[in-house]
């Protein structure tokens, strides 16, 4: 069982983001059905739960409406409702301060056959070990595809700080992965 990433779907009409706005219940359903997935699948990645995760997209949907009304149509809505959904994730993370599983991707740095079911347990056990500001960099830089800028902005670090946190967490994770295969 390897990470399963959900793509996003097609751009939307402009339109549906002022119908939401409007307090359109069906443009609400539409956002819902053709983001929910990729969305949660960000907020499961985040969170290192299901339950979590859930809760954050129903935080999310529940005030769209409101939060739409500072979308400023620059950039694309679906990377948008990424950058909510990263933000209330974290939000949740930091009132719960404490520590989850997450789902990493196989091609993180790693000496030997990451397919191997125990080199993935050693993996998502060595990811999970990692203290919280550096996991957090670390999904959503080598999962989750955020530049370094847009890390810094969920974070409210600098983008260096976010290159700092992802080269210790990378140098962690090459120690404790080595440590395993040695034993």
């Amino acid at each position: 069982m390897g990470l399963q990433l959900v793509p996003m779907p097609t751009p939307l009409p402009p339109e549906l983001a002022a119908r939401v706005r409007a307090g359109s219940a069906d443009a609400l359903g539409e956002l819902y059905a053709r983001f929910g997935p990729a969305l949660a699948s960000l907020a499961r990645r985040l969170t290192g739960s299901h339950q979590e995760a859930e809760d954050v997209l129903h935080d999310v949907f529940l005030g769209l409406p409101e939060a739409l009304r500072y979308y400023d149509e620059r950039g694309r809505l679906e990377q948008w409702l990424r950058r909510v959904t990263a933000r209330v994730a974290l939000t949740r993370l930091r009132a719960h301060q404490r520590r989850r599983e997450v789902d990493v991707p196989v091609d993180l740095p790693f000496h030997g056959d990451p397919m191997e079911p125990d080199a993935r347990l050693a993996l998502r056990q060595a990811v999970d070990e990692l203290p919280d500001g550096l996991r957090t960099v670390l999904i959503l830089k080598m999962v989750e595809g955020y530049s370094h800028t847009e890390i810094a902005e969920l974070l409210d670090i600098t983008p260096r700080a976010s290159e700092q946190r992802l080269h210790r967490a990378v140098k962690l994770l090459r120690v404790r992965l080595d440590s395993h295969r040695e034993a």
